[in-house]
């Protein structure tokens, strides 16, 4: 569902819950192997597991080729209005989160079939990238952290329960205002169950209402309903609410640049967008301004020195503005993870992605959704010639393709053996996150081995300030 699907030519549809399984040849029932699960991201209003660029067929021959065999399996869940629809009359009805509650029948599914194409249903890894990841995240705190045997590990990229901004959660009734423009628009204000009206409502009318100004302004994603999400990520986490199994995760050294608001040329223009449009009171927007000072070399991207000089549509603040909403989005939240799988004695092993892909700007840097293609092994660039998007490793040195190989092995490993080190392609020792040794492994075809390990510490203020405040 979504624009992204469209410029790829997919089929648009409602009846969308399928499972696709890709496993290597000469399996057969009884094979017993790991089974990496899938989540596609799409901010929970587009995305699909038929785009190209999900085909687990790379990263599942590179596995076996590696001597790591596991069978890859992707689902669709609904999005937007029909898998993510809030507010009172929602809630009442019982019918929140219906996206996430559609992936965790997937993962029953899972339970319940994957022994006939030659899985072990007791070797189960979650994995998703952005709201897919943030898919993964909300199974390992559904129902308060009930671990219902459906997975032994999850893999997170640039995603996670946490958002560090004020209203990341609204209540059902903060939402109506949507939902009865919506309604409205659908002509189904007058009636007496106005949700059983929308049901009536033909997909490709109420889809083309999702689409138009009418919901413009809508939030699509998890919902605090007391049932499948009892409450917060932070308290959930906080509270040991959670399911304990191993995790990876990490993010892209510059996530800010795809969420921060660009044109803020002054620091009283990203006071005010602190402000008016984050919604922080004015001591907290004061302190962000001095966390996140006016000193262009330490913000980000990094592929971009100094101010972006005679491309004024970025704004002045533009590096000052990425690294704050990187952090609040994505840094801080799998920091704070991290700390939390630390804290718990187990195990989390975290990375930072930092390459610029081929067709990506030194504006734009090392940002959201770049690193997938490595993971994937999509040396081929599948999904990626058309109009919104290039090959990740067109022109690139060969360094590029190593890389992926490297972290393609090291994702198969995680699945296969819930560490990553078992890759046989790195001497490097990718550390588990500790709370007296907290590192990451830098993923970087610039430098001679591929990867370095650092301390996790870059922000280090400004991050704590957001995971002990909230905010």
């Amino acid at each position: 569902y979504g624009s992204d699907q469209w410029v790829l030519g997919n089929v648009i549809s409602e009846d969308c819950l399928t499972i696709n399984v890709v496993r290597p040849s000469n399996v057969s029932e009884g094979g017993d192997l790991p089974v990496g699960v899938w989540i596609h991201g799409g901010g929970f209003y587009e995305g699909g597991s038929r785009d190209p660029r999900y085909n687990l067929s790379y990263i599942v021959s590179e596995a076996a080729e590696a001597g790591k065999p596991f069978i890859g399996v992707s689902f669709n869940y609904r999005l937007q209005a029909f898998g993510f629809l809030w507010g009172t009359a929602v809630k009442e009805a019982g019918v929140t989160n219906l996206g996430f509650r559609d992936q965790r029948l997937a993962l029953h599914w899972v339970q319940e079939n994957i022994a006939a194409f030659g899985g072990d249903a007791t070797k189960v890894t979650i994995w998703g990238e952005s709201a897919g990841a943030r898919g993964v995240s909300y199974q390992l705190i559904a129902y308060g952290g009930r671990d219902d045997g459906l997975f032994r590990g999850a893999v997170m990229q640039s995603g996670s329960p946490v958002k560090y901004i004020p209203g990341a959660y609204t209540n059902a009734s903060d939402w109506d205002v949507y939902y009865n423009n919506i309604t409205a628009a659908a002509n189904c204000s007058a009636a007496a169950d106005t949700l059983a009206c929308l049901r009536l409502v033909p997909v490709e009318t109420l889809s083309a209402i999702l689409n138009s100004s009418v919901a413009s302004s809508a939030s699509w994603g998890p919902a605090v309903d007391g049932d499948y999400i009892e409450d917060t990520g932070p308290a959930l986490l906080s509270e040991g609410k959670f399911v304990r199994v191993p995790i990876l995760l990490g993010t892209n050294n510059d996530e800010g640049t795809a969420f921060g608001k660009t044109g803020i040329d002054t620091t009283e223009e990203f006071f005010e967008y602190l402000v008016r449009a984050k919604g922080y009171d004015q001591a907290k927007a004061n302190l962000l301004l001095e966390l996140y000072p006016d000193i262009p070399e330490i913000g980000i991207p990094g592929t971009l020195h100094g101010r972006p000089g005679n491309d004024t549509s970025y704004g002045a603040m533009y590096k000052r503005v990425s690294a704050y909403a990187g952090d609040s989005t994505m840094h801080a939240p799998r920091r704070f993870m991290s700390e939390i799988w630390a804290a718990n004695g187990l195990p989390s092993y975290s990375y930072r992605f930092n390459v610029l892909s081929a067709g990506i700007s030194q504006y734009t840097g090392s940002t959201h959704f770049q690193e997938v293609a490595f993971v994937f092994y999509n040396l081929d660039g599948n999904g990626y010639n058309n109009s919104v998007a290039t090959d990740p490793f067109l022109n690139k040195p060969d360094s590029y393709k190593q890389l992926a190989r490297v972290m393609t092995r090291m994702w198969a490993s995680f699945i296969v053996h819930e560490n990553p080190n078992e890759n046989g392609v790195t001497a490097l020792e990718w550390p588990v996150y500790t709370s007296d040794n907290a590192q990451n492994i830098v993923c970087d075809a610039n430098v001679t081995d591929l990867a370095y390990i650092e301390s996790d510490l870059f922000r280090a203020e400004a991050i704590a300030y957001m995971i002990n405040n909230g905010v």
